[in-house]
């Protein structure tokens, strides 16, 4: 196998196969963003060539979000019973045929179908639920800084791909344009297949950092229920802390890829600013996200997670509230970039840390994996409510107000939760499990 003849040599050379994994788990969620985000590249001119209004593909990509986070739970579900190799590939196959059959399509009906519910199910399955796997099963230390570096890997899929995107759009059409992320997932998917491995047991090896090089014996597990998701989900929606998360997370995906991610360069097209240049400085937003992510992960275990939490809705509210009034300069939109940029998916690191300090590590991904459905609802209500703004009034202001306000709320609302002296007792392991 070659995953076994790469892991020999790498370990003569020193080095510990968990950072291929990690590696090619990076290039799936960079992969998987770019496709879920190309959409508002592509807005316009499908716009153009069908006669279809703002708002009608907007609701299309709302179903996209909606479905791409309530994944989220059940992906972990399914990564357990079948294996990080097969639910990767499958993915990156399921992304593929969505974005590129899309160009032969002659029906909304369609649009729906293919970039509504393949790629929603697709890009759910490569989600942060994914990331938090790789780095729990092939990290004992540096956890830390991989989970921050793969939440990062969304910034750099929108770094690389939106504007050579909105480039090739302008010289050849739109459908030219979704080829490098056709191509994309089909090499990962490739080198998913090739290379990537379930545990580091499966090499005979131990998590990077861990004591030993062989792992002790492991007892078969029990295969997770689908309905441990829904168990845990029972039990932690009878707190305050969950529904402050929840809600918190919502207001997060309200504010970033549903509308700013899809609609950015919509927007920009309003005021007169090319697609290639809109494309660009979504581009440096992603840049300064991609700082922005690593720095909070190291400040999360530096700092009350509820204050950086509060900083960065804060300052991402009154970004927002300015943007309209930013003439859409070059300087004004650089300003826009930064401070709107360090907290794109900033708040990833404090709020995982929150849900693990209130629920306990052993169930706090899976409560992440619900607070990151309501994070996926609120970018498919900003997704379909600014394209409607857009339809109705002819204006994306009163989406960008209602997101800032929302910001300045999830800003003060945090502190409703409040330091968990011993986490919130979840059902045990194997509860809600299948025999």
């Amino acid at each position: 196998m070659l995953a076994s003849t790469l892991s020999r040599w790498l370990d003569q050379h020193g080095i510990h196969y968990a950072w291929v994994v990690m590696g090619i788990a990076f290039l799936t969620m960079l992969v998987s963003s770019a496709a879920l985000g190309l959409p508002g590249a592509f807005l316009m001119p499908i716009s153009r060539e069908y006669g279809w209004t703002t708002a009608q593909i907007s609701s299309a990509l709302a179903v996209r979000f909606m479905l791409y986070g309530l994944m989220g739970p059940f992906a972990a579900v399914l990564l357990e019973r079948y294996g990080l190799r097969r639910i990767v590939c499958l993915a990156l196959l399921l992304i593929a045929a969505g974005v590129i059959l899309v160009t032969r399509m002659t029906g909304l009906w369609q649009l729906f179908l293919l970039w509504g519910l393949v790629l929603g199910f697709g890009s759910g399955l490569t989600a942060l639920v994914m990331g938090a796997t790789v780095a729990n099963r092939w990290f004992e230390r540096r956890r830390g800084l991989v989970l921050g570096l793969l939440t990062a890997s969304s910034a750099t899929g929108q770094l690389i791909f939106l504007p050579l995107a909105s480039y090739l759009i302008v010289r050849y059409g739109w459908r030219v344009a979704i080829a490098p992320v056709f191509i994309a997932c089909l090499s990962v998917a490739g080198l998913a297949f090739l290379f990537l491995q379930d545990r580091p047991r499966s090499l005979g090896l131990a998590a990077f950092g861990a004591d030993s090089k062989l792992p002790p014996a492991v007892l078969p597990a029990e295969r997770a229920s689908f309905l441990e998701p829904l168990t845990v989900l029972g039990a932690a929606s009878r707190t305050t802390t969950f529904w402050v998360l929840f809600g918190t997370f919502f207001v997060c995906g309200l504010s970033t890829n549903g509308l700013i991610q899809t609609h950015f360069i919509s927007l920009c097209g309003d005021y007169g600013l090319a697609a290639v240049p809109a494309a660009s400085v979504l581009a440096m937003i992603g840049g300064f996200d991609f700082v922005g992510t690593i720095v909070s992960g190291w400040l999360s275990d530096r700092f009350d997670n509820r204050k950086l939490l509060f900083w960065y809705y804060g300052l991402r509210g009154l970004s927002l509230l300015w943007l309209p009034h930013s003439d859409f300069t070059f300087y004004g939109l650089s300003l826009f970039a930064m401070f709107y940029g360090l907290d794109w998916v900033a708040t990833v690191p404090p709020t995982v840390k929150l849900a693990s300090s209130s629920f306990g590590k052993e169930r706090g991904a899976m409560i992440f994996g619900w607070v990151f459905a309501g994070h996926q609802l609120g970018g498919a209500v900003a997704a379909y409510g600014a394209g409607l703004s857009r339809t109705l009034m002819l204006t994306y202001t009163p989406a960008l107000y209602a997101a800032g306000m929302a910001c300045i709320l999830a800003a003060c609302g945090i502190f409703l939760i409040r330091r968990p002296a011993v986490p919130v007792l979840m059902p045990a392991p194997g509860v809600a499990r299948s025999s």
